[in-house]
């Protein structure tokens, strides 16, 4: 199950870029990645080209795997990757994905 979202703000559990935070700009569910703003930059060198008038380097995210991902509780005060329960919004009734521990939204609602 995909518990990863587009516009999610999550932190990076494991590898170079370990506790870094971003939003979810694209997820891949077949690959099981997800570009991540400011994770995982990489440098293409580009050529001048008609649409692209300026060639040279560009800086740019690179996807990478959701078992690397972890959602954040967005009223936390620690960095801290958090176990998700479903429940039910009373305003608006609609299902939401909750922390485990605080009761808080988790992700990008």
């Amino acid at each position: 199950m995909q518990r990863i979202k587009k516009g999610d703000k999550v932190v990076v559990i494991s590898g170079k870029h370990k506790q870094k935070t971003g939003i979810v700009l694209q997820v891949f569910t077949k690959e099981q990645r997800a570009i991540v703003e400011g994770v995982n930059m990489i440098k293409r060198h580009t050529k001048e080209n008609a649409q692209n008038q300026k060639g040279g380097v560009i800086e740019k995210e690179a996807p990478i795997h959701l078992s690397n991902l972890a959602l954040l509780d967005l009223k936390a005060k620690e960095v801290k990757p958090t176990k998700v329960k479903y429940g039910t919004d009373p305003k608006t009734n609609q299902k939401v994905r909750l922390s485990r521990k605080t009761n808080n939204l988790v992700g990008g609602q």
